[in-house]
């Protein structure tokens, strides 16, 4: 739920005019909420959900854009809300600014995610025609073959549609203690977003996620940054992510 504020002062931090100024403008009947005339000074709304109008046009607080890079660790859901009452990704963040995911990322999954009230820049960063690289490190069950890690390259049926090519390479091999068996880790990249991709595609060359980490986004790597923590993109960095 969003903070109501007095229409003055959502009249000032929209840039209408000065609290005073806009305090004459309500007790001469210029200011509409959600239509209806307000004359009352000490009148208040949420201003995500109402809508302000001076003369009959709309107005809106302009806010900072801000550009967030958070190592989101597992189960913790990438969602505002949750009716699970689950913790989401809003609970690692500043809650003084109104944020939304870029995209998802599995509840068992950890890594790079990056937040924003830019809708434009996170629509540039989602949109199948700008194909943003997303990289994975994955710790699978079994050494896959030099036959399924081409088959993974050339994109894989998944229910029905196949996906595109992507790019793997085997970094490790690692001896399970105690057992014959290995696991390995892998290096993922693809361009989609599609539900469980990773995984899917995994299983369908026969070798199950163990861990999966999301560490790069767009150009954008996730570096030394500790599980649960968060840091603002410089300028830079929002620019390079959306060429």
């Amino acid at each position: 739920m969003g903070e109501h504020i007095r229409l003055q002062k959502w009249l000032a931090m929209a840039g209408v005019a000065s609290r005073r100024k806009a305090e004459e403008m309500i007790t001469s009947g210029r200011v509409s909420l959600d239509g209806e005339v307000i004359t009352a000074l000490g009148a208040k709304a949420d201003p995500s959900k109402s809508v302000l109008a001076v003369d009959g046009k709309p107005v809106e607080i302009v806010q900072d854009k801000v550009y967030i890079m958070l190592h989101k660790p597992e189960g913790v859901v990438t969602t505002v809300t949750d009716p699970y009452n689950r913790p989401t990704v809003m609970d690692y963040v500043p809650t003084a600014t109104r944020l939304y995911p870029v995209g998802r990322l599995d509840s068992d999954t950890s890594g790079l995610l990056l937040m924003t009230n830019d809708g434009e820049w996170a629509q540039k960063l989602t949109h199948p025609k700008h194909e943003t690289k997303k990289t994975y490190v994955a710790v699978v069950q079994g050494v896959p073959s030099v036959v399924s890690l081409r088959i993974f390259r050339q994109g894989i049926l998944i229910e029905g549609k196949k996906t595109a090519p992507a790019q793997i390479k085997l970094l490790e091999q690692m001896p399970i203690k105690g057992t014959k068996t290995q696991n390995s880790k892998l290096l993922i990249t693809i361009h989609e977003g599609r539900n469980h991709q990773v995984r899917k595609m995994c299983e369908a060359i026969g070798h199950k996620i163990v861990t999966l980490k999301r560490v790069e986004v767009g150009g954008l790597e996730l570096g030394n940054l500790a599980k649960g923590k968060w840091r603002q993109l410089t300028a830079k960095e929002v620019k390079r992510c959306v060429k």
